[in-house]
């Protein structure tokens, strides 16, 4: 079954519970839902407000039928964080929101939307006189849960779930700001020496300030006297809401071994209308060059080789000398 539609910020979740045996639901169901106002559409691709503690907003959202029958949905507030990859997801439909969520009230549960028609629903955001200040993010889903078979005869229940996103600044100290908390390096060489080795490069880029901010990250990798061997460049890290984190890997190929090999994370954090000071961390691995270091054993084995041999015959020479010089010319050599 698919569900499709042309919103602003697109959530698609299912959830799979037991439920009461009913008559299979029709298999194309589609609709929409996205930022509005009370005459419709105007534009928008997310819902972007600003408040102060304490303020009530009130807003829209168009809910859209695009299937040839009314279809019930449930429409609520939800919560938003950032998922390990960087992306925007909402709450589980179990899970109670705690944040702007928790903030939204619509004036019902339930919406009915007759056949091919947009429905124009109004909310509104109050926000809590304690709120902090910054940037807070949510959204209002339009949820279409109804009851299916599995594969094993058994009646699921498919909760079916799209959403239009909604960010809220409150008024306040802003505090932009992101920070390395940890790097980790790992080296492997190459089992042909020319090609050097591989170094892999995980760093961990947070939120720790109360504005929403993505930015760029790069990498330079330096061995002894800060020699520069290699760097990655300028790559996107994704916008992160604040109190959230993602770990950023990054495979730098062709680096030479140098016995030490340090690699140095540049994280320039970017958030809107604000100024972010570049944050960096460095840390070092070991990278012992194993074929150079066989190869000076190799040659120092056979140094050591060539000394003692010649070592020896310096020595037999001067017995050999020593026992000639023991009689003059014409004296007879005694034998045994």
């Amino acid at each position: 079954m698919l569900v499709r539609g042309t919103l602003a910020g697109l959530l698609i979740l299912a959830a799979l519970t037991p439920a009461p045996a009913q008559a299979a639901p029709a298999d194309d169901l589609r609709w929409s839902i996205q930022p509005s106002t009370a005459k419709g559409p105007n534009g928008r691709d997310y819902i972007i407000s600003r408040a102060a503690p304490g303020e009530r907003l009130t807003d829209y959202v168009g809910i859209t039928n695009l299937i040839k029958k009314p279809l019930t949905f449930s429409v609520y507030g939800t919560d938003a964080h950032t998922t390990e990859d960087g992306s925007f997801a909402l709450l589980p439909a179990a899970r109670k929101p705690t944040d702007i969520g928790s903030w939204i009230t619509l004036g019902a549960q339930r919406y009915t939307v007759p056949a091919n028609t947009r429905l124009d629903v109004p909310f509104a955001i109050t926000v809590p006189a304690n709120a902090t200040p910054g940037d807070h993010a949510g959204g209002i889903i339009a949820s279409l849960a109804q009851e299916q078979t599995d594969a094993n005869g058994q009646k699921i229940l498919v909760d079916r779930r799209v959403a239009a996103r909604v960010y809220l600044t409150v008024a306040g100290a802003a505090a932009p700001q992101l920070t390395i908390d940890t790097v980790r390096l790992e080296y492997a060489q190459s089992a042909n020496p020319i090609d050097g080795g591989a170094m892999t490069v995980r760093y961990l880029v947070r939120n720790t300030g109360n504005l929403r901010a993505g930015g760029t990250g790069a990498i330079r990798v330096t061995g002894p006297f800060g020699w520069e061997l290699a760097n990655t460049g300028a790559a996107a890290i994704p916008e992160l809401l604040p109190g959230s984190s993602i770990t950023v890997t990054e495979k730098i190929l062709g680096v030479q071994p140098t016995v030490q090999l340090a690699a140095h994370v540049d994280v320039q954090p970017v958030a809107a209308g604000a100024t972010i000071d570049k944050v960096s961390r460095t840390t070092s691995v070991w990278a012992w060059p194993w074929a150079l270091v066989g190869l000076l054993a190799v040659l120092l084995a056979y140094v050591g080789i060539r000394v003692v041999r010649r070592s020896r015959r310096k020595r037999r020479t001067a017995v050999t000398k020593l026992g000639s010089s023991a009689f003059g010319p014409g004296d007879a050599v005694p034998s045994t």
